[in-house]
């Protein structure tokens, strides 16, 4: 028996998107990807302490940079950083 896909309805505005995007480059998520991506989702949903920290103007600039590159907003970069090295 074959698996098959679940029908998803898209709104009109979902559909555009869907139909802009080049799906040429598409591929399957790997396992390692999958259980990487569970990991920062619940990393994400875990509860949160505020803290202030001081960084010179530079190295604000940088860890912005980095964290636009892996498409994720700094703060959550930040976390990741300290997370992997604690």
């Amino acid at each position: 028996m074959s698996k098959t896909e679940p029908q998803i309805i898209l709104t009109p505005e979902e559909q555009a998107m869907h139909e802009a995007i080049d799906w040429s480059s598409a591929r399957a998520v790997t396992v390692d990807e999958q259980l990487r991506l569970k990991e920062v989702a619940k990393n994400t949903l875990a509860k949160n302490k505020t803290i202030t920290v001081r960084l010179s103007e530079r190295n604000l600039l940088r860890l912005k940079a980095k964290a636009a590159q892996e498409g994720i907003p700094y703060q959550t970069f930040v976390s990741a950083l300290i997370q992997k090295n604690t």
